[in-house]
C-alpha cells in the first residue's frame, strides 16, 4: 500500500493533477515513511537533496490550515528558483506563496547527539519565499496527508545571504511583509515563527532524529512562514524582511 500511495503522490506532482485525500487514520510515522518514498523517486530521477523545510511554525499558518503541530519536509535542487527570476505556473496545481527566513548550515548536525546545538551549525541567513502546492484536491488535507505530500513543498527562492555574526538566537526580530504586484497583502514578524526562528531550528533536530532526516553542511533550512500564504499567479511577489532584505520571484504563464 505504501508503494501505491507514494506512486500516486509522485504522479500527481508530475502530471500536475490533484488527487483524493488519503484514507483517515494513518499514523504520522507512516506518513513520514511515505514522504521518504516519494522523495526517493525524485532522487532516482536525478534530483539532489539540498535542504529541509519546517511547516506550520506560525500560528497564522496553523489556523489557516487547521492543524496544531509543526511538520518537516525536504527540498531538492529542482525546487529552487533563482532570485528575481520567473517560475512557470504550469508546473503547479493550485500554488500559494509565503515569506520565510532561510538559514544555511555550515556543519553537519549530528541529530543523534542529545547535546548538539544546531544554532552553532548555522553561518548565514537570508530572506526567502516558498511556493507551496498541495497535491490534494481543493488544497485540503489532514496532518498525515500533508506530511506524506512532502509538506506541500513545490518551489522556493532565497535572497542574498548574510553572515550570522554570533549565533542565531542573538538575531533581532524582523518585521515581514508579503508584497504582490506592489501591494502589501500580508504582514507578520519573524517572531511569528515559533516566537523566534532559532526556536524553529531547535525544534527541527528532534524531528530529524525521530523521522530520519539528515542535516548536512551546505543545506538550506526554511524555518517556516512568517505570515499566512497568498495565492500565487502571474504576478511579481516579494518578501520584504526589515533589516534582512528583500527577495523577489515572478509567476509566468
Amino acid at each position: 500500500m505504501t508503494y501505491e500511495i507514494a506512486g500516486a503522490l509522485d504522479n500527481a506532482q508530475l502530471s500536475v493533477t490533484a488527487m483524493d485525500q488519503l484514507a483517515p487514520g494513518m499514523e504520522l510515522a507512516h506518513a513520514y515513511e511515505l514522504q521518504h518514498d516519494v522523495l526517493s523517486r525524485r532522487f532516482a530521477r536525478g534530483e539532489r537533496l539540498i535542504g529541509t523545510k519546517l511547516g506550520f511554525t506560525s500560528k497564522a499558518k496553523m489556523a489557516q490550515m487547521g492543524v496544531a503541530e509543526i511538520i518537516v519536509g525536504q527540498l531538492t535542487d529542482a525546487m529552487q528558483v533563482v532570485a528575481d527570476g520567473a517560475v512557470d505556473l504550469a508546473r503547479f496545481i493550485h500554488p500559494r506563496i509565503e515569506p520565510e527566513v532561510a538559514f544555511r548550515l555550515s556543519d553537519d548536525v549530528d541529530v543523534d547527539d542529545p547535546e548538539v546545538d544546531i544554532l552553532r551549525c548555522v553561518d548565514a541567513v537570508a530572506p526567502a519565499l516558498e511556493i507551496i502546492d498541495s497535491r490534494y484536491r481543493d488544497f485540503r488535507f489532514s496532518l498525515p496527508d500533508v506530511v506524506a505530500d512532502n509538506t506541500s513543498a513545490a518551489a522556493f527562492v532565497v535572497g542574498e545571504w548574510q553572515d550570522v555574526p554570533r549565533t542565531v538566537d542573538e538575531l533581532p526580530v524582523w518585521d515581514v511583509e508579503l508584497v504582490v504586484d506592489g501591494s502589501v497583502v500580508e504582514i507578520g514578524s519573524s517572531a511569528d515563527i515559533l516566537g523566534h526562528p532559532a526556536y524553529a531550528l531547535r525544534a527541527l533536530v528532534p524531528m530529524a532524529r525521530k523521522y530520519g532526516f539528515a542535516l548536512s553542511a551546505g543545506q538550506i533550512v526554511l524555518a517556516g512562514a512568517a505570515t499566512a500564504a497568498a495565492p500565487f499567479g502571474p504576478s511579481t511577489v516579494q518578501a520584504r524582511i526589515a533589516g534582512l532584505g528583500t527577495v523577489t520571484v515572478r509567476g509566468a504563464g
